[in-house]
């Protein structure tokens, strides 16, 4: 009798301290925390996520995206909700970025002042875009990692506020790299192609990469489209070729990012573009 109550002692001091025990939980973010930011979080398996009180998708694995716009707030709030209820809220601090100001002048005058008819055709080609950046799927493309899709002097900046033909204009959202036409413009991480337009009015050749998770690059300005919309692709493959379509003064590849509404700077994904080697 002495030994059946000491082996239900026992057994009752473990369920006590299995109980008590914290558990532990896995919360892991890489990436620079400042505005125009991706961030990978990595968390267990089943969570829930929400940033700034909107849900964003999780992986079977517990991978995540966190992304910051031009002008996020200094602070955001990620909540995750686990499994089995528990309730964990964890507030990033965002680092402010300081943008240039870029002026670009000699662009075309009808690029600057649309007709009816060219607004007309805007109207339809960013019911185009929002479309094909609306896809939400649960592929993790984007942990392929990331490369530059063409190599070439940066000719202009993510954030930088644009004054066009002396007006002042909407900041850029891009990366631009100066490149002739005809520049080979490779995929810089894996994804599906959602978008192929060969002239929109302000952006020329246009293509755009899915890489899951709302998490898209477009390509602007291109002189020739190598894929077709619905194509796999994978890091390095060759997509388009560069060029001097649209409202440009000049041939280069303007590389840009969203992910949901934020629009997202390709150059914090990407390590430093390598030296141009002139002969």
């Amino acid at each position: 009798m002495k030994l059946r109550m000491k082996s239900l002692l026992l057994v009752l001091n473990l369920l006590v301290l299995f109980f008590a025990s914290p558990v532990v939980a896995t919360l892991l973010l890489e990436g620079p925390k400042v505005q125009g930011g991706v961030l990978l979080g990595k968390s267990d398996p089943g969570v829930k996520v929400e940033v700034d009180g909107k849900p964003v998708r999780v992986s079977r694995n517990g991978l995540f995206l966190v992304g910051f716009g031009r002008d996020h707030p200094e602070q955001s709030r990620l909540k995750i909700t686990y499994p089995d209820g528990r309730v964990d809220q964890t507030v990033i601090k965002v680092e402010k970025r300081k943008y240039r100001i870029q002026r670009v002048d000699g662009l075309p005058k009808r690029k600057m002042a649309p007709n009816k008819v060219d607004l007309k055709r805007i109207r339809k080609e960013s019911a185009m875009v929002r479309k094909a950046r609306s896809l939400d799927q649960a592929r993790t493309d984007f942990v392929s990692g990331w490369s530059w899709p063409v190599t070439g002097p940066i000719s202009g900046v993510y954030g930088s506020q644009r004054i066009l033909n002396g007006v002042p204009g909407r900041p850029h959202f891009g990366v631009d790299i100066a490149v002739p036409t005809g520049t080979p413009v490779r995929a810089p991480a894996d994804g599906i192609v959602t978008l192929v337009h060969r002239d929109m009015f302000y952006s020329g050749g246009t293509l755009i990469i899915d890489h899951g998770h709302k998490l898209s690059s477009s390509f602007l300005h291109l002189s020739r489209i190598l894929v077709k919309n619905g194509t796999r692709v994978r890091k390095g493959d060759l997509i388009a070729e560069a060029g001097a379509t649209g409202r440009v003064t000049g041939a280069h590849l303007d590389w840009r990012m969203n992910y949901y509404n934020h629009r997202v700077d390709p150059q914090l994904l990407v390590p430093p573009m390598p030296k141009v080697i002139t002969q």
